[in-house]
């Protein structure tokens, strides 16, 4: 029987131009309407927790809808860049929803850097507003110099005082027109109606991250991204309506994993926690029933290490996620013992944050507490809107084995990818060679379909969650007169779960008191870098070499694991 002749469009393109998007039916996807919606049906619940300072959702409605109109009296438009230099305190929150909900592009800049890595950002990003809390007015004011001097543009500058901690509130003010947050909200409209995105492909958040060079990479959120990440953050965890959420994790890295976004979407409370500490996690779960948390490797050690007049007794069952370097599977162990149930996910700054996750099993039960911890200390599988994950060969495109071998690097796609790097198309193009996201990531596919990272291509030594370029580190090493060359690896550590240690070669021969030269070069890499960037270890000695000259760090480190 013969098939009749395909002519003209197909049903699927005749249907779609036969039922055209329209307000009835299509709405562009943004995290910002889980607040529009929360603060009616959760209106009287908690919505956040700071210090004595309680405020509904009904309130936190409010007070957003006032920045934004705050912002938009001040100039802001449509795809500016809103900066903040806040920790985790209901202003950040706050930031999260007022800043897009005037049209603006919120970006997070991190409190551990250093002015001229701020004054970059500043720049680059065109902010046309800080809000910055007064604890770190004076790095900012040195960034702000930094600008002046070069006669680049400075944002109108906000003064954000924490009337929670001291630091802050007796804090030196910078701002260059007359703004205090307070102030600046109470000339907002509570009733400010949202801008809504035309295109949810419009961006919402501008992120910086470390790379191989010593300027960081502004990576691009959009609307869609972040309401899709924000909304698998409850789907792999299985989020209750009302759960409490403790902030460890800074809400400046990848805008806290989308998890402003996440926890308003399900009517939870953001129990805020400006300075982490083991004695406030803990008071955090027997004062405020905290439930859920994120953080780095480094608060699973850091609860372990308390004190015992910092430990408190909490009822509740208590689950952490948890990224950056794999925690050592003794330390999952131990979390386990301690009634804290740990779930491990990879990300990045380009994939809004966690992109895979460690899925538990049931029948990794039947394996011994051991194996369960080694298990689960795997990078995992993808997340659920996240369309491709492949362990491939970088030239090739090809998947490695599953055979937890086989080493490839780790490729992503979907539409939890960022847009791009900003202004900056030819690392974006060098990004997505090949129609996938390349991470630089290392690692190998398990028989179960789950992976692993062994290495990373790119040196990046992450520290405490922290991303530290290994390249960053020895270009300012070399800047110094008795350093002949210079190598940065990652070394273990107990506390932050790697540090950079660097190996050099000196020029003409070794001190004698080679501590007071270890001394002098630390001290030269402090004033050029943020401090958690800076070698915990040097090595003086000759680099291993390939026989073109190329440093073999490999061997180093070998040796870092060793020391």
């Amino acid at each position: 029987m013969r098939r009749a002749a395909m002519t003209g469009p197909s049903l699927s393109r005749q249907l779609c131009s036969a039922y055209p998007k329209n307000s009835a039916n299509y709405a562009p996807l943004s995290p910002i309407s889980f607040l529009e919606r929360s603060e009616t049906v959760f209106a009287d619940t908690t919505a956040v927790i700071h210090g004595d300072t309680r405020r509904t959702y009904a309130e936190l409605g409010q007070r957003t809808r006032k920045l934004a109109s705050a912002l938009r009296q001040h100039g802001v438009k449509r795809g500016d860049s809103v900066s903040v230099v806040l920790t985790n305190t209901p202003h950040m929150l706050e930031a999260h929803y007022g800043v897009p909900m005037s049209g603006a592009i919120l970006n997070t800049i991190n409190t551990r850097l250093d002015p001229a890595s701020i004054a970059y950002i500043l720049s680059h990003a065109e902010s046309k507003m800080l809000l910055t809390d007064c604890e770190y007015a004076p790095v900012v004011k040195q960034a702000v110099s930094i600008l002046e001097e070069r006669g680049q543009q400075v944002p109108v500058i906000v003064d954000v005082a924490d009337a929670e901690d001291p630091a802050s509130h007796s804090g030196e003010r910078l701002t260059n027109a007359g703004l205090e947050y307070e102030g600046l909200l109470n000339g907002g409209d509570s009733s400010f109606s949202f801008i809504w995105p035309e295109d949810e492909w419009e961006s919402i958040a501008l992120n910086y991250t470390s790379g191989t060079t010593g300027n960081p990479k502004g990576v691009l959120y959009h609307h869609r991204g972040a309401f899709l990440n924000a909304t698998c953050n409850g789907m792999v965890w299985s989020l209750p309506q009302g759960f409490r959420y403790l902030w460890t994790l800074p809400m400046f890295h990848c805008n806290g994993w989308c998890f402003p976004w996440t926890v308003t979407a399900y009517g939870g409370t953001h129990v805020c926690l400006r300075k982490v500490s083991s004695k406030g996690v803990y008071d955090a779960f027997a004062d405020h029933g905290v439930t859920h948390l994120c953080g780095a490797p480094i608060i699973m050690q850091m609860l372990l290490d308390a004190k015992e007049d910092e430990k408190r007794q909490f009822q509740q069952s208590v689950k952490m996620m948890t990224a950056a370097a794999p925690p050592p599977a003794v330390i999952l162990k131990k979390m386990a013992e301690m009634g804290i149930e740990v779930l491990h996910v990879y990300g990045l700054t380009e994939v809004y944050g966690p992109a895979t996750v460690c899925v538990k099993q049931d029948h990794w039960s039947a394996h011994s507490s051991e194996d369960q911890a080694n298990l689960n200390s795997r990078q995992g599988v993808r997340y659920p809107m996240l369309e491709g994950l492949m362990v491939a060969c970088p030239d090739s495109l090809k998947p490695t084995p599953a055979d937890g071998r086989t080493i490839g690097e780790i490729m992503m796609k979907g539409n939890v990818v960022m847009k791009g790097y900003f202004k900056n198309p030819e690392e974006t193009e060098k990004a997505f060679r090949g129609g996938w996201f390349r991470t630089g990531d290392l690692a190998v596919t398990h028989p179960d379909g789950y992976i692993k990272i062994m290495d990373r291509s790119k040196d990046i030594i992450i520290s405490g969650g922290e991303n530290i370029s290994s390249q960053e580190v020895e270009n300012v090493l070399f800047k110094h007169s008795r350093v002949s060359n210079a190598a940065v690896v990652a070394k273990p550590d107990s506390k932050w779960g790697e540090v950079p240690c660097a190996f050099i070669e000196l020029q003409g021969h070794e001190d004698e008191d080679s501590e007071a030269l270890k001394s002098d070069i630390y001290k030269h890499c402090r004033s050029h870098l943020s401090g958690f960037k800076c070698p915990k270890d040097i090595v003086f000695g000759p680099l291993p070499k390939t026989n073109v000259g190329k440093v073999q760090k490999f061997k180093l480190r070998e040796r870092a694991q060793n020391m």
